[in-house]
Parts: structure tokens; C-alpha cells; sequence
């Protein structure tokens, strides 16, 4: 089962098509965006991330990925679709299916034109949503049943961005939601060829144990960042070093370190879309989910504490000149999606400061959101005759800095990720140590 397509070409899409060609395979990737189409079969990545650019130029230029707009001739050629189309949140935190059925639509009508086919949901979607969304428009639109006319899976994804082709070619584990034991052979068989010797532990499971195990994976990384943020904080006034207190906690084996920074928050397009999803469908089903309310209240006040602390060192922000580093939502990578940059900026602008920004590949992408603040080439640009600074996000790039805060006004600066040494002639403070 080489001949694979994927529909929809974010995040996951093209880095799942780009290492499914990377292993030999032949993979129709399928996006409405005309240009990704042009960009791809140009070999180029639409967006930044670290190792994609390679593989995907050698698997264009070995004939192994090709992008085209149409749907249906993807499906026809190809023997297994995987659907990788946002699911983005409402403002009730909800999720939008609207990209979701479509794509089961078109699916559908090309199934048709088929004996059989696999398809394999990997877009994220709370609990449900393939037995009681997918499945029927797919058996509507195809005049086909599932089991016998076409095998339907969901295979969530744990890639984190920065590293997501090492993740899709590493993975701790393959997680199947099968409709029926044949399409769920299917899907393990494709895995097992395509990781060979080295296939790794593969689960298999009901649909929507499958859907949950990705919500439940992403609320508990959430959590655990929440959690050590609020040490952090209670540390913090204690005059506790927290990552001292932490990397100890870790030291358990019952607890990984990972996911047990202190600092200003998580954002992406996956923690806070997916907590907030679960959120609202416990409320929908009757359910108050306190400890999961109380993980976003927690994220969504590092920002206000970072700018609360800069308030205390210079007073009122008017008319100051304010340097932000990093505007990614972490490292490695150009995605600014929840970014806790985002929430600091806004509230320097609501404050009357003036922004100075500087991010080695984000700025375009935040001009987006923020087009009048300054966009800075370097950090010595964006720090020049700056008051304070802000660090938000992690880049190697600024756990090197030194000399360069020597062009600041006032050396004031305020750390939330714990990457800047401190130095006796900078004002340091750490967001929560």
C-alpha cells in the first residue's frame, strides 16, 4: 500500500507526506492553496521547519511527492488517504469541523470510482466525530459501507513543531482507531512497511479512544506546564530558584522532566485548541473539568505577570521602548499560532509603550497581527536604546547574549524562558525564579 495521498497541506500534512516519500513511498499531496501546490512541486517548504526542506527537495526531485489542488484524482491514484485538514477552535472553544466534512465529501464522491480504499482521519478531532461525522458522509457520498467499500481509521499525531520530522520518523508509539479489524490491518501493515525493522509499539483501539488519546496526551502536557508555572510563581516569591526545586522533582522516576520549564506559557496549534476543545465538550456533556479550566487560567496569566514585573521596574510604560524577544511560540520553528509574544505585545501597545521585535524567523508572520510595531533584522537592533527587554521565546541565538544589551538605555531585563545568563551589569530578572 505505497500509493498514499494526503489531503491537506499544514503542519502535519506536508511533513507526513514528505517523510512518507522520504521511505520511498508515492504520495499525491493535495492542498486548495495554489501556490503551496507551486512551492512543493518546486520542492519548497511554504514554512519553516527544521529538517523538512531537504527531504522534501529529494523526494520531489526522486518523482516519490508530487501537489496537486484536485482531491478526487489524488484519491484515484492512490490507495490509502490521510485527512490532515485543520480543525481550528470557535470562539466557544469548540472545534470547526467545516474542513473536516468537506474533505469527507469530496472523499466520498471520488470512493465511488473505487473498489477500495483506506481512509485515515489525522486532523485532531474530539471524540465522535469519525464514528458520527465522518463515517456517515463518507457511506452517503460513496453509496458505499464502511467494512466492505472502504476501510476508515483515525491515527492522531504527537509531533512537536521544531521536531516533527524526527517525530514522524521516531515516534514513541503508532495509536490506530479502527472501524473494523480489516481496515485497522490495513493501516498497521502500512506502518510496518513503512518503518520496517524498526516499527515501533502500535495500539489499537476504538475510534474514539484513539480521538481521545490525543486529547488526553495534549491536556496532560498542558497541565504539567501549568503545574510548573505555578511553582514557579509560588518559588518566585519566595526567592526559590524553581528550576533547582524542579529538575529535583524530576529526579523521581515516576515523573519525566520533560514539559517542566517554568516560564511565560504554552501556545502553538495544539495545546490551548486542544484543551480548550476538551473543556467545552465536558461542559456539552455535563461535565465541569475544573482541573483543566484551571491549567488555562494559569497560561493565560504568565503573560500579565511578565508585564506586571516590567510595571514594577519602570513604572508607567508610556512613551518607553520596549525590545521583545522572540515571537514564535517556541523555538525552531516560524509558527506564531497562541504565541505568548502575542498577549505581551498587546498589552505593551495597550500601555502606550513603543515595541521593538526581533525573531530570527517570525517577524513576517507577526507583521500579520502587530503591522505597526518595529520589526528588527537582529537583537542588537531591537535592543538599541530599548528601557527593557523581554525574552519569549527560547532561540539558541539569545542564550549566546552578552555584549549586545551594552546598547540598551536601562539593562532592565526580564527572562521568560530562563535562557539569558545573568550578568551584574544588566538589571536580570527570571518570570518565575
Amino acid at each position: 500500500m505505497k500509493r498514499t495521498s494526503v489531503i491537506g497541506m499544514g503542519f502535519v500534512g506536508l511533513v507526513s507526506a514528505a517523510c512518507f516519500a522520504h521511505k520511498g513511498f508515492d504520495v499525491i499531496a493535495s492542498s486548495q492553496d495554489e501556490r503551496k501546490v507551486e512551492l512543493i512541486n518546486e520542492g519548497k517548504a511554504p514554512f519553516y521547519e527544521k529538517g523538512l526542506a531537504p527531504i522534501l527537495m529529494d523526494a520531489v526531485k526522486k518523482g516519490n511527492l508530487r501537489a496537486m489542488v484536485g482531491r478526487k484524482e489524488a484519491i484515484l491514484n492512490s490507495d490509502i488517504t490521510f485527512i490532515t485538514v485543520g480543525t481550528p477552535s470557535k470562539p466557544d472553544g469548540g472545534i470547526d469541523l467545516r474542513f473536516i466534512k468537506s474533505s469527507a465529501k469530496e472523499i466520498g464522491e471520488a470512493l465511488k470510482g473505487k473498489d477500495h480504499h483506506l481512509v485515515v482521519v489525522k486532523s485532531t478531532v474530539i471524540p465522535g466525530t469519525t464514528e458520527k461525522i465522518v463515517k456517515p458522509i463518507l457511506e452517503e457520498h460513496s453509496g458505499k459501507e464502511v467494512g466492505s467499500g472502504f476501510g476508515l481509521c483515525i491515527n492522531p499525531e504527537f509531533l512537536r513543531e521544531g521536531n516533527a520530522v524526527y517525530d514522524t520518523l521516531h515516534p514513541d508509539r503508532i495509536v490506530i482507531g479502527e472501524s473494523d479489524k480489516s481496515s485497522g490491518d490495513a493501516l498497521a501493515e502500512f506502518y510496518r512497511e513503512f518503518y520496517d525493522k524498526k516499527c515501533p509499539t502500535i495500539l489499537r483501539m476504538s475510534l474514539a479512544s484513539a480521538e481521545m488519546v490525543k486529547y488526553a496526551s495534549n491536556a496532560f502536557l498542558s497541565t504539567k506546564i501549568s503545574f510548573a508555572n505555578e511553582i514557579g510563581n509560588i518559588c518566585k516569591e519566595l526567592g526559590i530558584d524553581t528550576y533547582e526545586v524542579m529538575h529535583a522533582v524530576s529526579m523521581d522516576h515516576r515523573i519525566s522532566p520533560h514539559f517542566f520549564r517554568s516560564g511565560v506559557g504554552f501556545g502553538g496549534s495544539c495545546l490551548p485548541k486542544d484543551v480548550k476543545a476538551l473543556i467545552h465538550k465536558a461542559k456539552e456533556i455535563g461535565y465541569e473539568p475544573k482541573l483543566l479550566k484551571s491549567v488555562m487560567d494559569v497560561n493565560e496569566e504568565q503573560p500579565k505577570r511578565m508585564v506586571k514585573m516590567l510595571e514594577r521596574k519602570l513604572g508607567s510604560l508610556e512613551g518607553k521602548k520596549v525590545a521583545v524577544l522572540g515571537l514564535a511560540f517556541k523555538n525552531d520553528t516560524d509558527d506564531i499560532r497562541e504565541s505568548r509574544a502575542i498577549p505581551v505585545i498587546r498589552s505593551l501597545i495597550e500601555k502606550k509603550a513603543t515595541v521593538a521585535a526581533y525573531d530570527p524567523l517570525a517577524n513576517e508572520n507577526m507583521r500579520s497581527i502587530f503591522p505597526t510595531i518595529q520589526y528588527h533584522k537582529s537583537v542588537e537592533e531591537a535592543l538599541r536604546n530599548a528601557d527593557a527587554c523581554l525574552v519569549v521565546t527560547e532561540w539558541d541565538e539569545f542564550k549566546e547574549l552578552g555584549d549586545e544589551f551594552d546598547v540598551m538605555k536601562n539593562k532592565v531585563v526580564i527572562d521568560g524562558r530562563k535562557v539569558i545568563f545573568p550578568r551584574e551589569d544588566i538589571d536580570y530578572e527570571g518570570l518565575c525564579w
